[in-house]
């Protein structure tokens, strides 16, 4: 039997009992639009892409990582100098956090700006909202898992920042902390968060937010002529796929390049007793937020000034939550300006995290990352030197099919009856 003839069984066997050419069908049927702001879908998959790679490092670290006060911050070092690679694949697993959040963040800003928000797409947007806070709750449950002196004290400034809220305020910190400070039950808590009810919680949205966008479709720009963009669209199988594959496989080259020769450190065990380090800052995508909790006076009349700031923040949170009820009349005057108060928005973070960083202070390092010995480092640049080889052919091949198909889609192959 020829491998072509097997192929061909195993597919009408799999074909008998799941039914993947309805499946298949409805991908063909399917249609991206194609105009100028055609790259910002890019961002939705790559997000899915970037969730991927964390599962799957993040299964890798969790088979050797011990949450507990005692262990925690010695099974990362054993990790990182013990493990088999084991310091790339944390690598791997903190960089594909960073480029997740990162898309996160381009993905809600590039829809804001196209308002793809617009009726119908309400619960669309406000699904990716939450998942925007899922994502930064990734990150901020994360962070605490190496239980070294920076995440100890970032940590105590991120769960007593609740407690400034009135009545609910106290019992979230105390919530959070798993106790009146942060200790191991912290820890473990934290780890719960991060392994077990993020990620179900995560991919329960996810589920929700891709069954609305396949339900209701691409939202179209302000404006356009729907028969017109139809005429243009992009069959998502293969034409675009295709086009997604060169964008997948081209991060894929620069998060594991960035893996390699840029690798986390792992800081000092962290010391319960000790006093919170100087010059402190929370990861890039919190520094924002830390600053404007910074620039505010310890009080302001009869307030406190972090009340005002939490609140100031909380209030920020629900609006964009509610945006799409909020800005009903997109084309007029109240629509153009709430869209550009997402490039505002965008140069005041930048403002205020750079300020964040001005303060901040190197902290001491007590594992730092790299190849075992002579032998596996050479096997690493080797691979880097045949992974981006191997990136450069499939860009050029995928090119070829783009061509090709775009080509046979442009000529109505597939659709002889709209000739």
């Amino acid at each position: 039997m020829s491998l072509r003839s097997a192929g061909r069984k195993s597919w009408a066997w799999l074909e008998e009992r799941l039914g993947m050419s309805v499946v298949m069908e409805f991908l063909r049927h399917k249609q991206i639009p194609r105009n100028r702001h055609t790259a910002w879908m890019y961002t939705g998959s790559v997000m899915l892409l970037f969730f991927g790679l964390q599962v799957i490092t993040g299964i890798l670290l969790a088979f050797y990582y011990k949450p507990t006060l005692e262990a925690a911050n010695k099974s990362v070092g054993e990790i990182m100098t013990k493990v088999p690679l084991g310091w790339i694949i944390r690598s791997v697993h903190s960089w594909s956090a960073t480029f997740m959040i990162a898309a996160v963040f381009v993905h809600m800003l590039s829809l804001w700006m196209i308002k793809s928000y617009r009726p119908p797409r309400e619960l669309t947007w406000m699904s990716g909202a939450v998942l925007l806070v899922f994502t930064l709750a990734f990150g901020f449950t994360g962070y605490l898992l190496p239980w070294d002196g920076l995440s100890l004290a970032a940590t105590k400034v991120g769960t007593d920042i609740p407690s400034a809220i009135p009545v609910v305020g106290a019992w979230a910190t105390k919530f959070l902390r798993g106790g009146d400070d942060v200790s191991g039950d912290t820890l473990s808590r934290f780890f719960t968060f991060h392994v077990c009810v993020l990620p179900l919680l995560a991919l329960a949205f996810i589920g929700v937010h891709l069954y609305l966008i396949q339900k209701l479709g691409m939202s179209l720009p302000v404006g356009a002529d729907e028969k017109e963009e139809a005429e243009r669209a992009l069959p998502f199988w293969p034409n675009f796929v295709y086009r997604e594959a060169i964008v997948w496989s081209g991060l894929v080259g620069v998060l594991v390049t960035l893996a390699v020769f840029l690798p986390p450190s792992l800081g000092q065990a962290a010391d319960l007793m000790a006093a919170a380090p100087e010059g402190i800052t929370p990861e890039w995508y919190f520094l924002f937020l830390f600053q404007t909790l910074k620039i505010f006076p310890a009080n302001m009349i009869f307030v406190t000034g972090e009340l005002v700031a939490v609140l100031l923040i909380i209030i920020g949170a629900a609006l964009l939550f509610f945006l799409p009820l909020i800005d009903t009349r997109p084309a007029e005057k109240k629509g153009k300006i709430i869209t550009w108060a997402a490039p505002a928005l965008v140069v005041y973070a930048v403002a205020m995290s750079v300020w964040s960083l001005t303060g901040a202070k190197a902290q001491p390092e007590s594992v730092v990352p790299a190849a075992a010995n002579i032998k596996e480092s050479t096997a690493i640049y080797v691979f880097i030197g045949w992974m981006w080889l191997a990136i450069g052919v499939l860009f050029y091949l995928l090119r070829l099919k783009i061509k090709e198909t775009d080509r046979l889609h442009d000529s109505r192959y597939f659709n002889p009856d709209k000739k």
